[in-house]
């Protein structure tokens, strides 16, 4: 930038640097934009070297922090000046103010495509290089057909064609349809052939890039490569401006060991022969010098020649010789380089058969983790874990276990995660497994996580040998002066449960368990005393025959804490009390808790946090990354003792499944709704990265469901515009085609969603939405969670809520860019207006590559969801003659009312409804059946809202039609005569049933009434 003879820019400069504080440099930057915006404003007396200065005081101005909203059009019409200074000016002020959004740019197009077919080589840098820099769509779209001539072109310069094709590559990653993949391939090709180095390496970026997207059209560049390869390593022809340090062109290096790895193999054998010849030189020939500079390049190289041999599957041989180099880098004093080689032995964990190679560096391994560098700590730790397995579990386990009691804050509960899975997964006997719970515990109680107790209380409940191991283990920790309170909360937990079962060793009476446990009663906090105050119950219910002085002491407890503010602990000392008044009664009602259901742990899924991608990773991670996730993903498979794996497990605690759910997990049913999906015990084996599993965590993600023949005829069905309902759950936008399709049915999660409060609303290849919602009375408060599944960013994303009248609706930002492999959570506020059956959408679009995906989607904001949740009373579904029938209406927020209707064929529930406009409105329904003729019922609805009733009326019909039914074979007899009262039957009814359940018969007139309307009778 030659600023001389601008003797105003240079004073202004000198102000500048001269002032004393930042407040004399504002005034001064405020008095010289004034100053340009009054000559700006007569730009008619302005001559080119004035406007040049003052567009140079912009820029300085703008480098300073300032905002500079003024001057575009004087920037960008510099561009147009036939001398270079001038010209100069617009391209680089204009490159750093605008941006490619800008509406000024539009203006430059001509002159900028003007430069660049032009014969002035310096002005087609200048214009290559504002294109490259802020060059969009636009751009694209018109200079990128000049821009390849250039490239292409034999006459024009080195200089200029490296400018082009980088500035082809920009313009290829904002429009990818620039390039024409037909016809570019043997282009490509052609300046793989190139002899100028530049050029060469430019061509190079640019290769990376379109193979990236797709390698199918690019195989003729490999061999090209493998030769661009060899006369690098071979140092043939390589001119001394682009050997680095002894190092032929390590850039040009690294970048085609990086585009070899986008292809699949290597088939020619020859080719394979040569390469790998060139990834041998490249591993003998590096070592560690002491010349920074030099190492920095050597090992560049070297590191991608190691992800390029774990891509190819070398030879064991190979591979053996790149863990023997990385194990020297590990044990080396600089820590960059043994940062390099832990990160890059924890690459090579992906490759089979070098597991028991690494296992010779484990004592290395474990010496790293005292480094002083936190970086390297954490890298050692991540490698013990990954080479961890049966035959060194305990070595490692042990110790991190040591390391444990010095290791940083920051790295603890790391620390105790990883130890905690390798306790678990690797464990050689489980009480091996609980001494290494319950010391990680004692020694890092703050970093424990509740998941981490949880599991090893599922391990003992499920495994009555280990029972009386793991309560005397508990007992030992509490007679430790100072215990962290998540040891007393699982020691309480063991001792309450199973401290019976060591009644006969000394000072293990239930006396004596009581009075060490409530010693530690004063030191617990709220959430901890509720356990205790189970635990006391537990030790009342075993002592036989009862201590009257033990009964007196935990009563008093009970009668302290009935006046509890806390509404938690308040209940259980109510509960408690009363319930211990029951005498005999107690031991059935405080019976031992049953056996957790076999469930992947909640720990795994928690294995290793998710660190940010940078652009120098591995194309192999990258490529393993960008694969579709198969990971199976926990299911509402409901568990017997209605617990899930990341709640807090309380001794007598109520289910929070809802009814129907209990019910339909004990009946093994599979629902339309999804609640219950079949798994593929194969799925269980493959670990495959799920984003929405790390996500949502705690909540209940259904997996993408199966398209079996009841899913078939469903979405095959026609019933009052069922079909056209279901098509809008996804929609595309205008005539756009959609080439990304949805995994699983949509409609079908949606339904699910309906009757349940979190699940997936919708999954693709590149993100997941998932749901979670809250509703009290009228207000309602959902979370979409918005996953992308990859690690490329998902670009241009957009929501948009479009409500019904009776909803008021209002979402929080949406990001227009959502990083790699991360989460977007964006709460949406509901307020119901008034009783209404018309649902909401979201219409949700964004851009990953050249994809765009917009879809509508109809949310669960559904009629059901402001009435009053009859599961949360706890209260179990008896088993009544219309038991299924029964189970239905409370998965609609419903309370069956046995007794109201003397006809036991009959069925009575009610709701109340809330809404802005009814507030509070109790609501009845009665379902009339008949045993002896199963082509018929009537469904009575009233409430004090006309409009409340028949919206009521309709929402239930339109449910009871979804119940899925298994396909039977068609009735050959004839069908049965109607009566004169009866109402309309369906063509093909089925023969009456000895089943008198009406849920049964229900489920049975839907079915054959082929998802019509015409075999219900309907009354208001």
């Amino acid at each position: 930038m030659a600023l001389s003879g601008m003797r105003g820019l240079s004073v202004f400069i000198s102000d500048i640097r001269n002032c004393q504080n930042k407040e004399q440099e504002r005034l001064r930057v405020d008095k010289e934009l004034g100053n340009i915006r009054t000559r700006f404003k007569n730009e008619k007396g302005l001559t080119p070297y004035e406007k040049k200065k003052y567009v140079w005081k912009m820029l300085y101005i703008f480098m300073l922090g300032y905002d500079v909203d003024f001057g575009h059009m004087e920037a960008v019409s510099l561009i147009s000046a036939p001398k270079y200074p001038e010209k100069q000016v617009g391209y680089i002020v204009t490159s750093c103010l605008l941006n490619e959004n800008h509406d000024f740019l539009r203006l430059a197009i001509n002159t900028v495509r003007n430069d660049i077919i032009g014969r002035n080589e310096t002005f087609q840098c200048l214009a290559l290089t504002l294109v490259g820099n802020i060059g969009g769509r636009e751009f694209s779209e018109s200079l990128a057909p000049d821009v390849q001539k250039l490239l292409m072109s034999s006459s024009c310069r080195p200089l200029v064609r490296k400018k082009a094709a980088l500035c082809l590559l920009r313009l290829y990653r904002k429009n990818p349809d620039v390039v024409n993949v037909d016809g570019w391939s043997d282009r490509m090709a052609q300046l793989l052939d190139e002899r100028d180095l530049g050029v060469l390496t430019s061509s190079m970026s640019l290769l990376v890039s379109l193979v990236s997207n797709n390698h199918e059209a690019y195989w003729s560049c490999l061999p090209k490569c493998v030769k661009i390869l060899e006369r690098l390593a071979r140092n043939q022809d390589v001119p001394q401006e682009y050997t680095y340090y002894g190092i032929p062109s390590p850039w040009l290096q690294v970048k085609t060991m990086r585009a070899l790895q986008y292809f699949p193999t290597v088939e020619d054998p020859n080719t394979r022969r040569s390469l790998f010849e060139v990834l041998q030189r490249i591993l003998m020939g590096t070592d560690v010098v002491k010349n920074v500079n030099k190492n920095n390049a050597s090992h560049a190289v070297l590191f991608e020649a190691l992800a390029l041999v774990m891509h190819l599957d070398a030879e064991k041989e190979m591979m053996s010789q790149c863990v023997a180099l990385l194990g020297k880098f590990i044990a080396v004093r600089e820590p960059n380089i043994r940062y390099l080689g832990l990160e890059n032995m924890t690459r090579m964990l992906m490759v089979t058969d070098v597991q028991d190679i690494i296992k010779r560096h484990q004592a290395q391994i474990i010496t790293s983790l005292k480094d002083p560098d936190i970086s390297i700590r954490r890298r050692a730790l991540d490698l013990l874990y990954g080479m961890c397995d049966v035959s060194n579990a305990k070595d490692i386990v042990e110790e991190l276990l040591q390391y444990l009691s010095t290791a940083d804050f920051a790295m603890r509960e790391e620390l105790s995660l990883k130890a905690a899975i390798l306790a678990e997964k690797f464990a050689p006997d489980l009480s091996w497994y609980v001494d290494v719970i319950l010391q990680l515990i004692d020694k890092a109680g703050d970093f424990v996580s509740d998941d981490i107790w949880f599991r090893v209380v599922q391990f003992v409940t499920n495994n009555e040998d280990l029972q009386p191991y793991a309560a005397l283990k508990a007992r030992e920790y509490l007679d430790k002066h100072a215990i962290h309170e998540t040891m007393v909360k699982v020691s309480a937990y063991i001792l309450g449960e199973y401290g019976h079962l060591l009644a006969r060793r000394p000072g293990c009476s239930p006396k004596e368990i009581f009075c060490i446990i409530h010693e530690k009663l004063p030191t617990v906090s709220t959430s901890t005393i509720p356990i205790l105050l189970s635990t006391y119950a537990k030790i009342l219910m075993h002592t036989q025959p009862p201590d009257k002085e033990l009964q007196s002491q935990i009563w008093a407890i009970f009668s302290k804490y009935e006046s509890c503010i806390d509404a938690e602990i308040q209940q259980r000392a109510v509960e408690y009390h009363a319930l211990s008044m029951k005498g005999a009664a107690l031991m059935d009602i405080l019976a031992e808790m049953p056996k957790f259901p076999e469930r992947q742990s909640s720990l795994i899924r928690k294995a290793e946090d998710a660190e940010a991608d940078t652009a120098e990773q591995s194309a192999i991670k990258l490529r393993a990354q960008q694969q579709t996730s198969n990971a199976l993903v926990v299911t509402d498979q409901c568990p017997a003792n209605g617990t899930q794996a990341v709640n807090p497990l309380g001794l007598v605690k109520v289910p929070s499944m809802s009814n129907a759910e209990r019910s339909n997990a004990q009946q093994g049913a599979t629902h339309a709704n999804g609640a219950l999906t079949v798994v593929d015990p194969q799925l269980l084996s493959t670990p495959s990265p799920d984003l929405l599993g790390d996500l949502l965590g705690p909540l209940a993600i259904e997996g993408p469901p199966g398209t079996g023949p009841q899913i078939e005829s469903r979405m095959a069905s026609d019933l009052e515009g069922g079909a056209n309902a279901d098509a809008l759950a996804i929609a595309p936008v205008e005539e756009q085609t959609q080439t990304v399709q949805p995994i699983g049915n949509i409609a079908e999660r949606f339904r699910a969603l309906c009757l349940k409060d979190s699940g997936v609303l919708y999954e693709d290849p590149y993100i997941q939405i998932g749901i979670k919602a809250e509703w009290r009375a009228h207000h309602g408060r959902l979370v979409l969670f918005l996953g992308n599944k990859n690690i490329a960013p998902l670009s241009s994303v957009q929501a948009l809520i479009l409500p019904p009248s009776h909803l008021n609706m209002e979402l929080s930002l949406v990001p227009e860019t959502i990083p790699p492999r991360a989460q977007v959570q964006c709460p949406l506020e509901v307020i119901n207006l008034k009783p209404s059956r018309d649902l909401a959408v979201l219409d949700f679009s964004y851009k990953f590559g050249t994809h765009v995906v917009d879809a509508k989607l109809r949310l669960p904001a559904v009629f059901n969801k402001t009435a009053v949740e009859a599961a949360r009373s706890g209260q179990r579904c008896k088993t009544y003659a219309t038991g299924e029938m029964a189970n239905l209406f409370i998965s609609f927020r419903m309370m069956v009312c046995p007794g109201l209707d003397p006809n036991t064929n009959n069925l009575v529930a009610s709701t109340t409804f809330y809404s802005e406009s009814t507030r509070a409105m109790l609501c009845l329904v009665r379902i009339e059946t008949d045993p002896a003729d199963r082509t018929q019922l009537r469904m009575t609805v009233a409430s004090g809202d006309p409009t409340l009733t028949f919206e009521l009326k309709e929402f239930i019909k339109e449910q009871l039609v979804y119940i899925p039914v298994p396909s039977r074979a068609p009735n050959p007899g004839p069908p049965p005569n109607p009566t004169p009262q009866a109402l309309p039957t369906s063509p093909n009814p089925s023969p009456p049933s000895a089943v008198s359940d009406p849920g049964a018969l229900l489920a049975g007139t839907v079915g054959e009434m082929n998802n019509t309307m015409h075999g219900l009778g309907w009354r208001e």
